[in-house]
């Protein structure tokens, strides 16, 4: 089978695309040549790898009211396999969002036209055919670095590959980003030291470089990063991009490289206010300026030159006292306008239009399997399994998760069995019993909030991941669920037993059972509420809010504080008391405490008596017609809802973003063509 031949880039100059796309051509000819001759039985080659191509890209986004801003203002570019470009400019510019857009990572309340191709068409970018290292480093803090890698390669690499191999590819990795010497050093976060922050740049870096993408995007990868870290960590990447015979294309923003680390870029794209300034070889960049006559001086970084001639954020500060001076609006009109009329930007254009040419080469790419997604990585029960590993190890490093709560719970157990110690049998104490069932199953769950903030966190590495294709909704849910049990049925027995013990509730290993089991589905179900709404309020402090409004609402309707007959029917009786979780909590753990037992009506007499079931029909007007199980069958069952819940709505939102998406661009389409007409008047936008 003939294969392509590429050389090594030792001067990074871009090859031309036109002699590229020739080439897979040609190629392309001679393999459906072979394969119609039934010379060859095998695969094609990959290493033509992937092309990817912008054309009039614009994105707006939405301020309220109709009120739209653009970020990026007809953008034309591309990438080819092989090659890194680089995305520069001011802060602000649009550098992001055009490379969310390319990856496929806008927000829905941005609006986007334009062509993104791969390949020549329009398609999704696959799981392990491309990768997207973000700007913030989120990581998991209680882990070392070697942990956090070797986790993340169990869930990227196929399944096929054995644990020495993964291990290896692990410790490789590691050694590759200079991370050796750190590898049993936890992440670290608030409270807790750990990584540097240039560390924790490359740990991103390591785990989405796990599977060798033939796509990669990087969102400011030297962020962090000391001039020597950040040559290193980029001559790694650029290196990446020529290893195991394969030509990898490589996207990065990058706010400012030094002068030894911008020489690696092929190709360079200047974006200022979303506009285009400058776009084609790195090398090439220095005589544009000049031409235009806007030298570097002698012995500057070519970087820092192109970025204070271009940055307007200073220009008063810059410009004080010197009256002549030509404003930087003007420096980037001049610049903007000496692109579009250059022949570079033919150029730029004649290339993007070989691109397209592609299509048919992408179609024989996937028929051999070159774009489709990898579907040999991990399945759902190894992720299952390393989420549920790595969970628990996560819980049990991180104070805040459980263990703060635990001693909390132990305090207020303690406290519980102080003020209802030795309560009696009595039926004056049938109050006193009824109210300790209630804190317990209540407000000692309540606090169940606690752990919010460290799960959070813990979100936002699952929102990482999945977005990245590691792992599936359902096994993060599974993962979650499975490592969160001992933990929930420890901080269940010991204040439970504390609580239930010394007050005096009724006698029997069997009822000290099911209290522990009510016990835990109440937290196991906060904890599933919360869960509920992390996806739907992501945000800290509105997070807690929510949650505890939501309880306490159900309290509030859970038959205590008013009896069931009591409640208003509006809203209250039907639906919110069948609803709250807090009803069957509480008639569950009145008929675990109160069948079977009487009470004398006098201190010192025993002539007169009330049953147990009298007290729970007449006086806490409690469904009889059913079991204590079957509360608690119920509250297993709500558990197992929430849960589902919140795989619907994450699953929902992946499925509801692409249609906004959409809807929004078509109505953007009418946004550019005004922005587009120089007769109207333009819309000055604000840059992100």
């Amino acid at each position: 089978m003939s294969t392509l031949h590429h050389a090594s880039k030792p001067d990074h100059q871009p090859r031309a695309l036109s002699n590229y796309s020739q080439e897979i051509k040609t190629t392309l000819e001679v393999e459906i040549t072979h394969q119609t001759q039934g010379d060859h039985e095998g695969e094609m080659s990959e290493d033509q790898g992937v092309s990817l191509s912008w054309e009039d890209l614009w994105v707006v986004v939405s301020k309220g009211n109709e009120c739209s801003k653009s970020i990026l203002e007809g953008l034309t570019g591309y990438a080819l396999p092989g090659q890194m470009l680089a995305i520069m400019g001011p802060s602000g510019c649009g550098k992001s969002t055009l490379l969310d857009t390319l990856a496929g990572r806008l927000g829905t309340n941005t609006r986007q036209t334009g062509d993104v191709l791969i390949n020549g068409r329009k398609q999704t970018l696959a799981y392990g055919r491309s990768a997207y290292v973000t700007q913030d480093d989120t990581l998991l803090a209680t882990l070392t670095v070697r942990e956090a890698v070797y986790y993340s390669a169990q869930l990227q690499l196929p399944e096929s590959m054995s644990k020495s191999e993964k291990k290896e590819r692990t410790e490789m990795t590691i050694r590759e980003m200079g991370l050796q010497d750190a590898m049993d050093t936890r992440v670290g976060g608030w409270g807790a030291k750990g990584l540097s922050g240039g560390q924790k740049r490359r740990l991103s870096i390591c785990i989405e470089i796990l599977t060798r993408p033939m796509l990669l995007f990087l969102d400011e990868p030297t962020s962090g990063l000391d001039s020597a870290a950040s040559y290193y960590v980029m001559n790694r990447i650029a290196r990446i991009g020529h290893e195991d015979g394969l030509r990898r294309t490589v996207i990065a923003s990058i706010h400012q490289p030094s002068s030894d680390v911008f020489p690696l870029f092929d190709t360079l794209c200047l974006l200022s206010s979303g506009k285009t300034v400058y776009f084609g070889p790195a090398s090439a960049a220095n005589e544009f300026f000049a031409s235009n006559g806007f030298p570097c001086p002698t012995l500057q970084n070519p970087s820092d030159h192109f970025l204070k001639t271009i940055n307007k954020d200073f220009e008063r500060d810059l410009e004080e006292g010197v009256s002549n001076a030509i404003s930087t609006e003007e420096v980037i009109h001049t610049l903007t306008n000496s692109f579009k009329s250059s022949e570079n930007y033919q150029r730029v254009q004649a290339e993007v239009a070989e691109i397209r040419k592609l299509r048919y080469a992408s179609f024989i790419l996937n028929e051999c399997g070159g774009l489709e997604e990898d579907k040999s990585h991990a399945g759902l029960i190894t992720q299952c399994i390393v989420l549920t590993q790595r969970s628990f190890v996560n819980m049990h490093r991180d104070p805040g998760y459980y263990w703060l709560r635990l001693a909390v719970y132990i305090t207020v157990a303690l406290a519980l069995a102080t003020v209802f110690y030795d309560n009696g049998f009595h039926s004056y104490t049938l109050q006193g019993r009824a109210s300790l069932l209630m804190f317990v199953s209540s407000f000692l769950t309540f606090m169940a909030i606690g752990g919010f903030p460290s799960f959070l966190e813990d979100m936002k590495v699952f929102q990482r991941e999945r977005l990245s294709g590691h792992y599936g909704a359902t096994a993060y849910a599974i993962g979650n669920t499975f490592s969160s049990v001992p933990y929930l049925v420890l901080i269940s027995i010991i204040p439970g037993a504390l609580a239930y013990f010394l007050p005096g509730l009724q006698k029997g290993w069997e009822h000290f059972l099911y209290f522990v089991m009510v016990l835990f589905a109440c937290m196991m179900l906060v904890e599933s509420l919360m869960m509920v709404v992390a996806t739907i309020v992501p945000n800290f402090l509105m997070g807690i809010i929510t949650g505890a409004g939501i309880q306490g609402l159900m309290i509030l309707s859970g038959g205590f504080f008013r009896l069931p007959n009591d409640l208003p029917n509006p809203i209250w009786k039907y639906p919110m008391f069948y609803i709250a979780f807090h009803k069957y909590a509480y008639q569950g753990l009145y008929k675990n405490e109160f069948l079977g037992q009487t009470f004398p009506t006098q201190p010192q007499g025993t002539s007169t008596v009330i049953t147990g079931e009298e007290i729970l029909r007449k006086q806490w007007q409690v469904e009889m017609g059913y079991s204590k199980w079957v509360d608690l069958a119920i509250l297993i069952g709500m558990i197992v809802l929430y849960r589902v819940l919140f795989l619907v709505i994450i699953k929902t939102k992946e499925k509801v973003k692409p249609i906004i998406a959409a809807f929004r661009s078509v109505h953007t389409k009418q946004f550019t063509q005004v922005m587009t007409n120089p007769t109207a008047t333009p819309l000055h936008g604000e840059r992100l």
